[in-house]
């Protein structure tokens, strides 16, 4: 897709010599996410590029500021005069999905490492990752078996919620997946030619096939900060990944309706065969009452799914673009 005509690229000289050589390709490039992550984003940049440098890769790090409203962007700024670093402002907070994204149109590298600006996920697995690469898998992703610090209803819904996924879609999406990985430049390619705006990330990526494995991973404590996900966000992204994999819903409520429809059959069958032998009876209003909230609720909640479904196909057909970009600050312009 092409850029947005409005972007803006912001220059401003280098306060001091980078630390390593600019690599105008680089060979892997690191997209993090961030949205107010001013305690956090200095330290992750530091500890990726240390990270990389030690294992002998050329890297770009691309921090992908999702609105931030605080300095956040600053912060990053200030980095550039020691590591390839590279920033792209979006315009408002579109979400982690558009996010990851944008990072991921924006990214130059051969490889492409998705990780937080938390460091909850350890950096030492980027060796593990990128050694995996070499040997020839083309997406390698971690999987938190052990979710710890989690109430137990959560942990059950969330089994529940992959269990469901998996029953009604036909790409099977690992469980407990973490958006931490590595991907080739064909898979990368791939998920950016998708033309869908109602991103469900972990379903693109196990849609577009290609050699994966999994790691299982163990996470650190998050270094600064809470997490910024609310229950309704993450019952939105849950609610955009069961609708944009699976009609499941809009069939459970066809199965619905054809048992209520046959039930009502049974029951009038009943009562003409009971009024035949034993005569008209009075009628129940209790029952013709439950009845009649039963359908109606039935009716409301299946109205419901489908207008779920409506409201997507409407965002979608209007083509809104997923993010906007509005500013970028590059190590390369710096280079020019």
């Amino acid at each position: 897709m092409k850029t947005p005509a409005f972007k803006i690229i912001d220059h401003e000289p280098l306060k001091a010599p980078m630390q390593y050589p600019l690599p105008a390709t680089p060979e892997v490039s690191i997209v993090v996410p961030a949205y107010n992550e001013a305690g956090n984003i200095a330290i992750a940049i530091e500890a990726i590029g240390e990270e990389l440098h030690s294992l002998g890769r050329s890297y770009e790090i691309i921090i992908v500021d999702d609105g931030s409203r605080d300095e956040t962007v600053p912060e990053a700024r200030k980095m550039m005069g020691q590591y390839p670093v590279r920033i792209v402002c979006l315009s408002r907070n579109f979400g982690k999905e558009n996010a990851i994204t944008a990072g991921l149109k924006n990214s130059l590298g051969k490889a492409v490492i998705i990780m937080d600006a938390d460091l909850q996920e350890p950096i030492s697995y980027l060796k593990t990752f990128l050694a995996r690469w070499d040997e020839g898998f083309e997406m390698v992703f971690s999987v938190q078996e052990i979710r710890t610090g989690e109430t137990f209803v959560k942990k059950q819904a969330v089994r529940l919620y992959y269990w469901l996924l998996n029953k009604t879609t036909s790409v099977t999406i690992t469980p407990h997946s973490r958006d931490f990985r590595l991907m080739d430049r064909k898979v990368v390619d791939a998920i950016c030619a998708l033309p869908e705006h109602n991103r469900f990330m972990k379903g693109l990526y196990s849609w577009v096939g290609f050699k994966s494995l999994k790691i299982p991973i163990t996470l650190d404590r998050r270094n600064a900060g809470v997490s910024k996900f609310k229950f309704s966000q993450l019952f939105g992204l849950a609610m955009t990944g069961l609708t944009s994999f699976s009609a499941f819903p809009l069939r459970m409520w066809t199965g619905i309706g054809f048992a209520i429809s046959g039930i009502s059959i049974l029951y009038a069958l009943f009562i003409a065969v009971k009024t035949l032998l034993f005569g008209a009876s009075v009628a129940g209003w209790p029952t013709l009452t439950v009845a009649i909230f039963f359908l109606g609720g039935i009716q409301l909640l299946s109205i419901g799914i489908l207008g779920e479904y409506i409201g997507r196909i409407f965002s979608e057909v209007k083509s809104r673009p997923g993010h906007i970009v509005s500013k970028e600050f590059s190590y390369l312009d710096q280079e020019e």
